[in-house]
Formats: C-alpha cells, structure tokens, sequence
C-alpha cells in the first residue's frame, strides 16, 4: 500500500457514493465505445494471418468500425447489452453510502444522458416488456479483496449474440476429453451467431454457480497471460486450435478466426463437476477501474 493511501484511511477520507455512480456509469459507457487495447492488438495479428480474402477483409472492416466508433464517441454495436459489473471490495477500503444503488443510479443517468442514446436491451423475462431498468438490473456479483485499500470495478455488458449461447451441463466424474468434446459442441452450436471472433471462457468444477461465474470470469482474462495450470494451458492451445479449424471465421464469413482465445480456470469439486462455457464477441467488452480511498481512479481494460 503506499504511503498516501494509509493517510487517507487514517485521516477518515472515504469514497463517495457519488464517485461510485459516476465512475460505474462511466465504465459502461467506455465499454459500449472502445474495445480494449490487447483486443485490436488479436485482431490486427490475425488480420496479417487469416488465409481466406473474405475474412481478411472482413477483419478489416471491424477494425475501422472500431477505430470510427473510438473517434466520433460512437457505439461499436448498437446492442447494447445489459449491464454486468463485477465489484471487488478491499477489505481496508472506506465508502460512504449504497453501494449498490451508487450503481443502479449511474446506469439510470447514463441511460438518460448518453449518445447517442441507447436501445431498452434490459427485458422483463415474464411479460417481455423492454426498459432501461428492471428487477436485480443492473446485474451485480461481490467478492473480497484481503489486504487492498481500493474497489475494483470491471462493466463487461452482455449482448444477445454471446449470451444467448452460453451454457452449463454437470457431468459425473468427466475425463479431460469429455470435457473438451463438451466445450467444442457449445461453440460448434453456436456457430457465427455469437459474432466471432469470440473469446471462449470455461469454468470446470466447484458448483453450478460457481462454474458459471469462474466462466465469466475468464473472458475477462486479458490476453497474453500463460494459464499456471500447465493442464489448462495444453487444453486451451488445444481447444484454440479445433475452435478455429471450424472455419466460421470473422462474422460468420469464413476463415482462420473463429477464437481469439480459450481462458480456463477450475475448483475442486464433488464427483458432480459442473462444465461453464461462457462467451464475449469480438468487440470484447470490458472496462475497469480500481477506486482508492483517497478518491484516485486508477483504468484499466
């Protein structure tokens, strides 16, 4: 911890609620306009590698649909999602207020404010009626930072064309090779509909909710980072590579890039082992910020 930040919680200062709704707001917001650094960094290699002309090209025009979007303060899609935040506490950290509702708030004026304006993507799973808000929106999950004096938040909206086909099955006891056969029958069903390029996020053991989340999790894995667990890390070079031997291709059009990535992690679990696949589109949305008690904002992709 450096020396300011132990001098903020000594002295009392504490994070707003107010910065709460105003940094979220703004990570949402981002995460509609930009896609992450790392994100075009895959796409331009690919771009140079991609065999087939269509998929190149196409490859090409997602990239300029980008770099325009980040230019004239645009979308990069018009689906808009709904708004998923993952929120890490410090245990030292120090706020004022609701956290929560700091966020609910945000989503609310950004959704009132913002251009230009965005769709109701937020449904009533009963009556179908769309809105800017609903029950338990926008979509929150808590964990606990030991020892950090900050909150991390990371918005990563979630779209019709990647979550729609995101899926969990228990298996008893499965081998490696069922597991795999299993996370390639999700994205072969899937096929061009999750708007590939995709990122591929697996969680295997642990609960069904926690498998679930752990695949969430992944997709957010920024890329580049080798996986420590040296099964993991054959698995998902293997899994890359039969992804994109299915020859879907950017946007559906054909090719080499089909995935930029497979992210997988684990838990120990029972003889029930839950298998996670979760899925992002090739804008990749993620943006994040770590919020310190002494009101720095710290962004990150």
């Amino acid at each position: 911890m450096c020396p300011g930040h132990v001098h903020s919680i000594l002295t009392g200062l504490m994070i707003s609620q107010e910065l709460i709704k105003t940094v979220t707001a703004s990570l949402y917001e981002r995460s509609l306009k930009k896609i992450p650094e790392d994100t075009k960094a895959v796409l331009r290699r690919a771009q140079g590698m991609e065999t087939s002309d269509t998929g190149k090209k196409t490859l090409t025009i997602m990239l300029k649909s980008a770099d325009a979007a980040e230019q004239k303060d645009h979308l990069v899609c018009t689906d808009v999602g709904i708004p998923v935040y993952s929120v890490k506490i410090g245990t030292q950290v120090r706020f004022e207020g609701a956290l929560r509702q700091a966020i609910v708030e945000g989503f609310a004026q950004l959704a009132a404010d913002i251009q230009p304006p965005i769709l109701r993507m937020v449904t009533n799973p009963l009556t179908h009626e769309r809105s800017h808000a609903g029950k338990d929106m926008p979509i929150v999950t808590f964990d606990v930072m030991d020892g950090a004096d900050y909150l991390e938040i990371i918005c990563a909206p979630k779209a019709m064309g990647s979550g729609r086909w995101e899926a969990l099955e228990t298996f008893v006891y499965p081998s490696l090779e069922t597991i795999e056969t299993y996370v390639l029958d999700v994205v072969m069903k899937a096929g061009s509909q999750p708007c590939p390029p995709i990122v591929v996020g697996v969680g295997i053991g642990g609960t069904f909710d926690y498998a679930a989340r752990m695949a969430k999790q992944q997709i957010l894995r920024p890329f580049g980072q080798i996986n420590p667990e040296p099964i993991l890390a054959a698995m998902e070079q293997r899994l890359l590579s039969a992804i994109n031997a299915m020859g879907f291709g950017p946007m559906g059009t054909g090719g080499d890039t089909t995935a930029m990535a497979v992210h997988i992690d684990y838990a120990a679990s029972h003889g029930f082992m839950p298998v996670a696949v979760a899925l992002n589109c090739w804008i990749n949305r993620r943006m994040g910020a770590r919020i310190y008690n002494d009101g720095a904002v710290e962004w990150f992709e």
